[in-house]
């Protein structure tokens, strides 16, 4: 089967779990003896004079990236233009350097910032539309839509959904928001959950040794609001009273860095937060290796790849329930699990994982097991394929927009 993925991240352009996710599913794909093309983009804030588009092949996969036109746009100021020129440029590089001598069975988008040039294409090659919804604009703000900017996603992200000929969710907990806040028949979406190769995640690098005396916590991802970091860091003044000269290491990006360093002195533990910034995979796979819990206090979480990443290094896992972490850390079985925003519920957990390293041990190993049964490439992207195999192309369609209603979209 010949599949055109359609992603504004791929790696090496990585915002977030999205890229690798797309990176790995093709990689996969073309294993099984697939034709995958992948159209992304170039880096933001690059033009067609330094970075060109081209077309290159990475693990087997075909990729087409294409180069940002010149009108001077800015992702975090003018997102939506951003996001229209972008589509733009990856439509017509599709019809003028890739489609005149190629022509997918499939077109599969991955979240609302290609939606445009995805219907496109589908609709010109007659081809089914399959679209992989990987977050939720309403889900990022706990239901609510706060101003233009977040309606006019939500809207964007409710038009690919209903024009998508098949929709999949990465965890059951998606599955139920997305069917919800778009308008579908939860039981005709897909659940498919993210992957990861644990092999990737195997280092010889020696674990840091401890700074100190105490534990070590560590938190990794972006820093953003729903990632709950903040919650963490006001969580740390009680676990420290029950653990003397516990460390809180903060690896990892994000426009709430200087909001989170403020918070750390307010609670009075800015010695004890170390922010680590972005780090190379080796040494990431060193720093959790040397963690005595890895805690995941996400307020939103579609999925929590990055749970996958800390059982492949056999990490004691301390996660938020919020969707799809909830899925993946079972509380008291490969992980203990506590509330989102809940700063009590972080401390005690905390606090147990650090109090029994050996049943710790034990869960980090289940965790670890089930990588291998749940979570494999190989598994994944069967169901993909079958997916693929199953739909069927509605074609062409014209949908009124979305009635949003006013107040929190998960009360309507």
């Amino acid at each position: 089967m010949r599949v055109l993925m359609v992603s504004w991240e791929f790696p090496p352009v990585v915002v977030g779990g999205l890229g690798r996710h797309v990176h790995a599913l093709s990689r996969e794909l073309v294993a099984a003896g697939h034709e995958v093309v992948v159209l992304s983009r170039a880096p933001t804030g690059t033009d067609a004079e330094t970075h060109p588009t081209r077309t290159g092949t990475v693990d087997g996969v075909r990729v087409l990236r294409v180069a940002e036109d010149p009108p001077e746009l800015e992702f975090g100021t003018d997102l939506v233009a951003w996001t229209l020129a972008m589509g733009h440029a990856m439509l017509r590089h599709a019809l003028t350097a890739l489609l005149p001598g190629w022509r997918p069975d499939v077109v599969h988008a991955h979240d609302w910032l290609v939606a445009h040039p995805s219907i496109a294409l589908a609709d010109a090659l007659g081809v089914p539309l399959v679209a992989t919804v990987h977050a939720t604009e309403a889900g990022r703000h706990s239901g609510w839509l706060p101003g233009p900017l977040n309606r006019q996603v939500h809207s964007t992200e409710w038009w690919l959904a209903q024009r998508a000929d098949e929709v999949i969710t990465c965890s059951g907990a998606m599955r139920s928001e997305v069917s919800a806040l778009h308008d579908l028949d939860p039981a005709a979406v897909h659940v498919v959950h993210n992957g990861i190769d644990p092999r990737r995640w195997r280092s010889r690098a020696a674990a840091p040794a401890h700074a100190g005396d105490g534990p070590r916590i560590v938190y990794f991802g972006r820093l953003e609001y729903e990632k709950g970091v903040q919650d963490l860091i006001a969580a740390l003044p009680r676990i420290r009273r029950r653990h003397r000269g516990t460390r809180l290491l903060v690896a990892g990006s994000g426009t709430q860095q200087e909001m989170l360093a403020e918070r750390a002195a307010r609670h009075r533990v800015t010695r004890s937060v170390t922010f680590l910034g972005h780090l190379p995979d080796g040494e990431l796979t060193a720093l959790l290796r040397g963690a005595d819990a890895v805690v995941l206090p996400s307020r939103y979480e579609p999925f929590g790849i990055v749970a996958l990443e800390a059982a492949a290094v056999g990490a004691t896992l301390v996660a938020s329930t919020a969707g799809g972490l909830g899925e993946l850390v079972r509380d008291g079985e490969t992980g203990l699990g506590f509330a989102p925003g809940d700063v009590p519920g972080i401390a005690d957990a905390v606090d147990r994982a650090l109090a029994d390293p050996a049943a710790a041990r034990r869960r980090a190993r289940a965790a670890r097991a089930r990588l291998r049964t749940d979570f494999a490439w190989p598994v994944i992207a069967g169901h993909t394929a079958r997916i693929y195999a199953g739909a069927t192309a509605a074609g062409p369609r014209e949908l009124p927009r979305p009635k949003i209603p006013t107040g929190n979209l998960f009360d309507a």
